[in-house]
């Protein structure tokens, strides 16, 4: 049976950082929110190096595409970006830029790890290290440019991890992770209380409220979850089926319905369908997409079902 949070320890409101036991789950709470509890990986470089690595991967995952440039391209990545003079090209370039400054810090990281592993001690004065700084930092810049690759919004805060993995210890980093799901999780309540308020009280989308309900809590469980931990394999088919049966909704129109009516019950279905997209893209990016949030509030406020 898949649970949340654990709902005996909400009756008090700890501190960040507390951590429990619940049954059998290790759990830490920041910001209203009982979170499932990693243990952070000693801080080597090759550690770091991994970290880095699948923070890369992932931040390439959920932004736009064609933006994952080799870190080999660099120079010819930064002469396209200062010559273009087109603003919408040139925002595209500053994207292709900063994943090629990604690349390039992590190449470098990679090597200096090897020649760790080699027994040739890197400082953090080093050129090489003073040079995957600032890699990290440019494209840390310049990535603020960058969509997600729902063409949405900017996320900038999962374009950052990458760089915070490589200047802070593991330990951390884990904290300001969880900072960021209680965040998300935060923004995907509020957005199923909206879409619950918003259909609640018509009689075409009568049914909705428990599909709604049963979608926030798996998604919150999926913002939490490593791909790692073999609970995953319960988590993320709960989370898709839910998904599946939010899809599936059909709005209940009656025969005698009015044209406008029946546009009404279409439009619902849209706005019901941004929603549960919505909570999609910050579960898996595990970071809050503010601009969208507001967005879609706004067009809860704005719709109204016809009966």
């Amino acid at each position: 049976m898949l649970s949340t949070f654990p709902e005996k320890l909400m009756n008090n409101t700890p501190a960040n950082g507390t951590r429990a036991d619940v049954d059998g789950d290790a759990r830490v709470f920041y910001d209203g929110y009982w979170i499932r509890y990693y243990a952070p990986p000693d801080d080597t470089l090759a550690n770091r190096k991994s970290l880095i690595d699948g923070l890369t991967r992932r931040t390439f995952h959920h932004t736009e595409a064609g933006i994952n440039t080799p870190g080999r391209c660099l120079e010819e990545a930064r002469e396209a970006y200062e010559s273009e003079a087109d603003p919408q090209r040139k925002r595209v370039n500053a994207a292709m830029l900063a994943g090629a400054l990604f690349n390039r810090a992590t190449d470098l990281f990679t090597t200096i790890v090897d020649l760790g592993e080699r027994g040739v001690e890197v400082s953090r004065s080093n050129e090489l290290m003073r040079e995957c700084s600032y890699c990290f930092r440019e494209a840390l810049e310049l990535g603020k440019q960058v969509k997600h690759y729902s063409g949405e919004e900017g996320i900038d805060e999962l374009w950052g991890e990458p760089f915070k993995a490589f200047t802070t210890p593991p330990a951390a980093f884990y904290e300001s992770r969880y900072i960021k799901i209680a965040q998300s999780m935060r923004d995907i309540d509020t957005i199923a209380e909206a879409m619950t308020d918003t259909f609640s009280k018509s009689i075409a989308f009568k049914g909705l409220v428990e599909p709604i309900a049963t979608y926030c809590s798996a998604a919150k469980l999926e913002c939490e979850t490593m791909k790692s931990d073999r609970c995953i394999f319960e988590i993320w088919p709960t989370f898709v089926a839910a998904a599946e049966q939010l899809e599936s909704f059909q709005p209940k129109v009656p025969d005698n319905a009015s044209e406008l009516e029946r546009y009404q019950c279409s439009k619902g279905k849209e706005v019901l369908c941004k929603g549960k997209q919505l909570i999609r893209y910050i579960a898996s990016a595990r970071v809050p997409m503010p601009s969208s949030t507001r967005h879609y509030l706004d067009l809860c406020a704005e719709y109204t079902a016809p009966f």
